[in-house]
């Protein structure tokens, strides 16, 4: 059988060889563009298409602010005069490229700030150019740093201080953050995950084996994710492209932890490898599968999202948990054939017939756990649900309401710095403005309305000052331009206003432009909470159903899950508000956390109870739950620990959105599994005895039957002279 483990071998090594290359050039059919993420029905997306109509070109802004805090000398303006007339012929990477092709018209003149500290030079990037490669960049990137570098040397040796911010500016920083997801962090994730599956397994070639899996997984989504995202039939932004990598390596490792560990028991039992793997194989099939599936159809849920970015998220986060699925049950089995039991050395298994259930009862940490439910199941129960409880509270505290797009960063760069300087010396909104779609005869009447609104200044028609408007099937383009920042809480809330407003003008009135569309995106993602989080766990709950052959213990397992859900957001809120101090969250990050917790939480339950059901049968229920949390509470701990530390490599990334993902899923994953699965779960199903498999419960031939142990018996292993307290429902 050797040579069918050593064809599974070379075929996965092929798939890696094809596979791996495309894991590193992902960032290259990527997008972060919230207007491309837009369902057609926004207001905003409407308002963009008549613009598009409107003019020959869509472009997207950089805003170069030049400043002198002590006032700008007619000297001052000379030079930026000068090199604003030099920007079209700035040479980029490749010296046969230059800005000015990238550019809708030459730059015309700086716009000095009235308090004569600032001059503002707006520069119009075409936006359909924006993916062009140049020596290995993006244009959007390679002219922002054009622009940065050119001005610090032509202008910073004067003393000017110079930024490059708006919206080009601020999506040349995102890749400049993004840039070291392909590399820094995969390799901090496998790091990690390294060092854990060392402390576990005690031995240098099982974690090798382990990670090699996760990257064949890794590989396998890819292969598929790359032509999709290239073709445009899946949606893939950056933040999405990090999520894969540790959704990959996260799961890969759980499904090998319990592959690994149930090969490791048979081997206990079976001197034939191929006999032992075989009985693991079938043992590990039906958790990792159902594990697998609940986590791929939740994924799928996102589908129902009105946003791209998160719709996307659903096939390929999906794609990724097939990947590690598929590598965890076939390049993994091969690898542990083809080496045998020396994998786990120097710890080498051998035929002693000492089991795992034998852990009942010993003073380990997870025999005194199952001693401690087993005594005192109600109140154990109670108490960590009041725990709970009381975490939960303070969901409601935790700001989504939205942040401005200069905290997204958390790291001082380049747009930020200078939005805070456009801020200082213009209306914060310059260069993003408020645009209007009206009927040609309403175009005053919008006006009229623009001008009696607080935070609004300057509305003109049309999009050229001092031009008539350009009429298109009947309607016309309004501008005005913000006092508060486009990016801000604040410059929604006036966009709020306005909608409001011009509703009465009449409803064919239409708002858009920059800070719309993060309204709508905002409005979009409160939408896919009400929408995708009763999916998803309607899901589940029809899953767990068709696992476990029961409806009680689905309802169980489903509370218990978003009980410790709303836990964890109540404890992040905590942190977000008073630890760590950030400005807020995206309105996404519920959704997020709820689809990784609940969907990834889940499985630590389905581990657990699958070796519940399949102790109950030859035990008894009560029995069969005790033994099941002493036996597996190693290994779904170590899955949880590997889990938790794998989303925790998000963290390197200086992006508001993944640190807060990065510490929701890490103390939600270790939240669930020390506390939900171990002390909540099997007390609840203690208590409940064989009410826990209602209506079908256990088949007749697996109920406690005379010679097999009693709930007394693992009692008696378990007992350490404290009283126990009665149950209900009677023995098991």
């Amino acid at each position: 059988m050797r040579w069918i483990a050593a064809l599974a071998v070379l075929a996965w090594l092929a798939i890696g060889g094809v596979g791996g290359p495309l894991v590193g050039r992902l960032s290259e059919v990527a997008t972060n563009d919230n207007a491309n993420f837009l369902p057609p029905s926004a207001e905003s997306t409407s308002v963009s298409k008549l613009v598009q109509r409107t003019t020959d070109t869509q472009t997207l802004p950089y805003l170069v602010v030049v400043e002198r805090t002590s006032g700008l000398t007619p000297a001052d303006l000379q030079a930026i005069q000068t090199w604003v007339a030099g920007i079209p012929d700035l040479k980029l990477a490749d010296p046969s490229r230059t800005v000015g092709e990238f550019l809708e018209a030459p730059p015309t003149a700086a716009i000095p700030s009235q308090d004569k500290q600032a001059a503002l030079v707006p520069v119009a990037f075409l936006a359909d150019q924006a993916e062009v490669t140049i020596k290995g960049d993006t244009a959007l990137y390679a002219v922002a740093q054009a622009l940065r570098e050119s001005a610090a040397s032509s202008l910073g040796s004067s003393g000017l201080t110079v930024h490059v911010t708006g919206a080009g500016g601020f999506f040349a920083d995102f890749i400049i953050a993004f840039s070291g997801i392909d590399g820094i962090l995969l390799l901090v994730a496998l790091g990690v995950v390294f060092l854990i599956l060392l402390i576990v397994y005690r031995s240098p070639i099982l974690p090798f084996a382990v990670l090699i899996t996760a990257m064949f997984g890794l590989s396998l989504a890819a292969l598929v994710v790359f032509p999709l995202a290239k073709n445009g039939a899946i949606s893939l932004s950056g933040q999405s492209q990090g999520i894969l990598s540790i959704l990959v390596v996260g799961a890969a490792t759980d499904y090998a932890l319990l592959l690994v560990a149930r090969f490791k028991e048979e081997l206990h039992d079976e001197e034939s490898t191929w006999a032992a793997m075989k009985t693991a194989w079938r043992a590990s099939l039906e958790p990792i599968a159902a594990s697998a599936a609940t986590v791929v159809l939740g994924l799928l849920c996102l589908r129902l999202s009105d946003l791209g970015s998160t719709k996307g998220l659903g096939p390929v986060g999906a794609l990724g948990i097939v990947g590690a699925f598929v590598a965890s049950l076939t390049f993994l089995p091969a690898v542990l054939l083809l080496i045998g039991r020396r994998i786990f050395w120097p710890q080498v298994p051998r035929v002693d017939h000492v089991h795992s259930a034998d852990a009942v009862g010993t003073r380990g940490i997870w025999g005194r756990v199952a001693g401690l439910v087993g005594r005192r199941p109600r109140r154990t129960w109670v108490i960590t649900l009041l725990a709970l409880l009381a975490c939960a509270a303070f969901l409601p505290t935790l700001n989504a309401r939205g942040i401005a797009q200069s905290d997204l960063f958390l790291t001082k760069v380049d747009s930020v710095t200078g939005q805070e300087v456009l801020a200082r010396h213009f209306p914060a909104g310059s260069g993003s403005p408020v645009q209007i779609a009206a009927p040609q005869a309403k175009a005053d009447a919008v006006v009229q309305v623009l001008e009696a609104t607080a935070g609004v200044s300057n509305p003109q028609a049309g999009l050229v000052p001092g031009q008539p408007p350009e009429v298109v099937d009947g309607q016309v383009i309004v501008q005005a331009t913000l006092d508060a920042a486009a990016d801000s809480v604040a410059a929604e809330d006036t966009i709020e206003t306005l909608r409001s407003s011009l509703d009465r003008v009449g409803s064919d009135v239409l708002v858009g432009g920059t800070t719309a569309t993060n309204l709508d995106v905002r409005l979009a993602s409160e939408r896919d909470l009400k929408v995708i989080i009763p999916t998803i766990l309607a899901v589940i709950f029809v899953v767990l159903v068709l696992l476990l052959r029961s409806i009680i213990a689905p309802l169980v397992l489903v509370a218990a899950n978003v009980l410790s859900f709303a836990a964890t957001m109540g404890v992040s809120a905590i942190a977000f508000n008073h630890v760590f101090d950030f400005p807020g969250s995206d309105p996404s990050t519920p959704l997020y956390g709820f689809v990784f917790l609940v969907a990834l939480g889940i499985d630590y339950s389905i581990f657990l109870m699958t070796r519940v059901r399949e102790e109950s049968r030859s035990r008894g229920t009560r029995p069969g739950i005790l033994v099941a949390l002493a036996v597996t509470g190693g290994v779904i701990t170590s899955a949880g620990i590997v889990l938790a530390s794998t989303f925790s490599a998000l963290a390197v990334l200086p992006i508001l959105f993944l640190v807060q993902i990065a510490f929701i899923v890490a103390f939600g994953v270790l939240l669930d599994t020390l506390v939900v699965r171990s002390l909540l779960v099997p007390a609840v199903s203690y208590d409940l005895g064989d009410r826990i498999w209602w209506p079908v419960g256990l088949p007749r031939a697996g109920r406690h039957e005379p010679g097999s142990e009693s709930v007394v018996d693992v009692h008696a292993r378990l007992d350490d002279g404290a009283p126990r307290e009665s149950s209900p429902s009677g023995p098991s």
